[in-house]
């Protein structure tokens, strides 16, 4: 090709200065071609790499239009029209998806493959003849030198010969090397213009290709469709221009009308109260007892739905009731300094809420309307006309029935002499047939006249010393956790401790103790007597759970004020809303009446753990119960191990009877034998000592005598 310089391979022996910097021409050059390739291998890549990710996101989108008919939107509804549409465009994107796949593919053969080959190969080949024929040059320089150092004075024939060899040897491979190095640097002149031409040739044919295809795709019936499209999608945005324009028209009217109304409390000469409203909703501070003396506010959005009063919370879908509100009372009360309190309470007096309104508008509507609702006016067929004969005034008839204090001072107990006790009954009248015949009910479980305890003073220690004095615990000091120093605790063998926080709140007895409804009761008579008699000091203590019994420890003294025997502990439950609450029944023996048991009922509050107090003690009971189930399996294994034992001794006796009979049949037998061969040899001396004492006469025979 004509314009292409060449190195002369014919000079590379001689290898002058000339041909040398000739070469240093050749290899800057290269070296441009190599940096310039290289951003253009990067460029192209770039072009490769956004083609494979436009397939790749073009797929995506035909996948997602084609699941648009499985979406469920709230809002959205079954559009058919808008399906069908986006199925048509799914079809046609799904299609180019496919020729952008093909693209892709000849991207990659026609484009990137020549140029990755040049790159990858050519011009490494380069660099590894440049650096070979490097190192041959430097040889054949060294055996040149070493050459040109031979003595010309002594010459020794086998060093010359040697370094003649080296330098043949380094020449040669110079000159080879050279050589391939000129020719492949010749050769890098062609390639490069073949190394650029290729790639681009590769891409503009892949590109004709896919715009070929795109045609093809793209039919008359499609551009029909695609101008229909338009023109819906011109449509809907004027509607939508239309649209905001109204609505920016009614913001701009609201914001006028509106701005006296953002005020916490409106001027109301200006916005009046509506007294006649049967039904209400708004924002209501409301009031949340944390203890007995303490509380918390919190805001909540409330409605009334028929009889019913019912808030919810931001965020939920729906509301939760607060109250039947049907014949209920309602009244404006002053509530820990806060303005536009007003209180709601049921028509059985057994739940009431403390709620707070925004501003007195809001404060005067929702009295009223709780009023008209509690009257039933809500079920007339014109409950506004009823409510305006019988709202006169704003506040002067909205209390229709008495408060829950009052309902309350008809079944004021009497006070007994023993100040921290006061006596409470059920069977006061709410002035209704029920609320008798649930006091006659509830008769029957908690006792008329019963004293209820507020200090922690165990009605076993009063009624039975000689059982309070026995456990051992007065002025005692406990460990809650089983340890002790000299002495071992009573607890430490059990493998159950569980320590609470709670404060007493009262005991009394109870007539049953087979029902949760007992504790709920003895619940109920103890928290409305501590607020008839203004009671609020309690006093705080560690509850140790057992398997043994329960202790009241005194959390700075660790002394155990009272014990409770886990037997004895009977029934226990906590409040049915409140689970700050819990309470237990304790069946004792003796109390007013001797020679019966008693029960009674302990009740205490918590620090949100009354459930886990009863798991607890239900646990401990269980526990006790497998303890005693074990003690009695081992005390019957111990009784049927005593009784083999006995029978063995007795087995042992018998054996050792007859065996000293045996022995003494033996030794008898043994004796007998003996005595015959004695009496024997008695008549045998006897005889010879007849004779003898014929012989030695009278005085021989006493001698014998004396020594017999």
């Amino acid at each position: 090709m004509p314009g292409i310089d060449k190195l002369p391979i014919e000079e590379t022996l001689e290898d002058s200065p000339q041909t040398r910097s000739l070469l240093g021409v050749f290899e800057e050059d290269a070296a441009a071609i190599s940096n310039y390739i290289n951003q253009l291998f990067q460029a192209m890549h770039r072009i490769y790499d956004a083609q494979n990710e436009l397939s790749a996101a073009t797929h995506l989108t035909s996948k997602l239009l084609k699941e648009y008919e499985k979406q469920r939107f709230p809002l959205g509804g079954d559009d058919e029209v808008m399906t069908s549409t986006l199925q048509q465009f799914a079809k046609v994107i799904d299609e180019l998806s496919s020729c952008h796949a093909v693209l892709s593919t000849q991207l990659a053969d026609a484009m990137m493959f020549p140029i990755t080959q040049f790159k990858e190969r050519d011009l490494k080949e380069i660099l590894t003849l440049k650096e070979v024929f490097q190192i041959a040059s430097n040889d054949h320089d060294a055996a040149i030198t070493r050459y040109s150092r031979l003595s010309k004075r002594k010459e020794n024939e086998k060093i010359k010969a040697e370094v003649t060899e080296d330098v043949y040897t380094s020449r040669k491979k110079q000159h080879q090397t050279m050589m391939h190095y000129f020719c492949a640097l010749n050769t890098l002149q062609y390639k490069k213009k073949i190394s650029l031409l290729e790639p681009l040739l590769g891409y503009m044919q892949a590109q004709i290709s896919f715009f070929k295809m795109g045609s093809e795709n793209l039919t008359e019936q499609l551009e029909e469709f695609l101008t229909n499209i338009g023109t819906s999608v011109q449509n809907v945005r004027r509607e939508m221009d239309c649209e905001v324009e109204n609505m920016q028209q009614t913001i701009e009217d609201l914001e006028v009308a509106s701005d006296p109304l953002y005020l916490p409390d409106p001027d109301p000469t200006k916005f009046p109260a509506h007294r006649n409203l049967t039904r209400k909703a708004g924002y209501l501070n409301a009031r949340n007892k944390t203890g007995l003396v303490s509380s918390s506010w919190e805001r909540q959005f409330y409605f009334t739905q028929g009889g019913n009063l019912m808030s919810q919370a931001r965020g939920d879908v729906a509301g939760g009731l607060v109250m039947d509100i049907d014949n209920c009372s309602v009244m404006a009360v002053d509530c820990e300094d806060r303005r536009y309190c007003f209180q709601i309470t049921s028509f059985d007096g057994k739940k009431s809420s403390i709620l707070q309104a925004e501003s007195k508008k809001d404060y005067e509507e929702w009295i009223c309307t709780i009023n008209n609702i509690s009257k039933q006016i809500y079920l007339s067929e014109n409950p506004e006309e009823i409510a305006a004969r019988v709202n006169q005034s704003a506040l002067e008839a909205v209390t229709p029935s008495p408060s829950f204090q009052q309902r309350h001072e008809s079944m004021r107990p009497a006070v007994q002499s023993r100040p921290p006790a006061a006596r409470t009954s059920s069977s006061g009248s709410l002035g209704s047939d029920s609320a008798t015949l649930s006091a006659l009910s509830l008769d029957s479980l908690v006792a008329p006249d019963t004293p209820i305890q507020f200090d922690i003073i165990s009605p076993v220690s009063e009624d039975l010393p000689g059982q309070a004095k026995s456990s051992g615990q007065s002025g005692r000091r406990t460990n809650p956790f089983g340890e002790s120093g000299g002495s071992k605790s009573e607890t430490e063998d059990s493998i159950l401790h569980q320590l609470f926080i709670v404060r007493f709140l009262g005991s009394m007895e109870v007539r049953s103790d087979e029902s949760p409804d007992v504790v709920y009761e003895t619940m109920r008579q103890i928290l409305a007597a501590r607020a008839i008699h203004n009671v609020f000091r309690m006093t705080e203590s560690h509850l140790l759970v057992t398997c043994d019994c329960l202790k009241l420890i005194d959390p700075q003294t660790q002394v155990t004020r009272l014990r409770f025997p886990l037997p004895s502990v009977v029934l226990y439950a906590t409040h049915q809303e409140n689970k700050r609450l819990f309470g237990f029944v304790l069946r004792t023996s003796g109390g007013r009446v001797e020679s019966r048991q008693t029960s009674i009922c302990y009740i205490f509050e918590s620090n949100n753990e009354g459930e886990k107090i009863c798991d607890s003690v239900g646990l401990a009971k269980q526990i006790a119960l497998h303890a005693e189930l074990d003690r009695k399996a081992s005390e019957k294994q111990k009784e049927i191990d005593r009784v083999k034992e006995k029978q063995q001794k007795e087995l042992n006796k018998q054996k050792q009877i007859e065996k000293d009979l045996e022995e003494q049949s033996r030794l008898i037998a043994a004796s007998s034998r003996s005595n015959q061969s004695s009496t024997e040899g008695q008549f045998v001396v006897l005889s010879s000592s007849q004779s003898e004492d014929s012989d030695l006469g009278e005085g021989g025979k006493k001698k014998r005598e004396s020594e017999a």
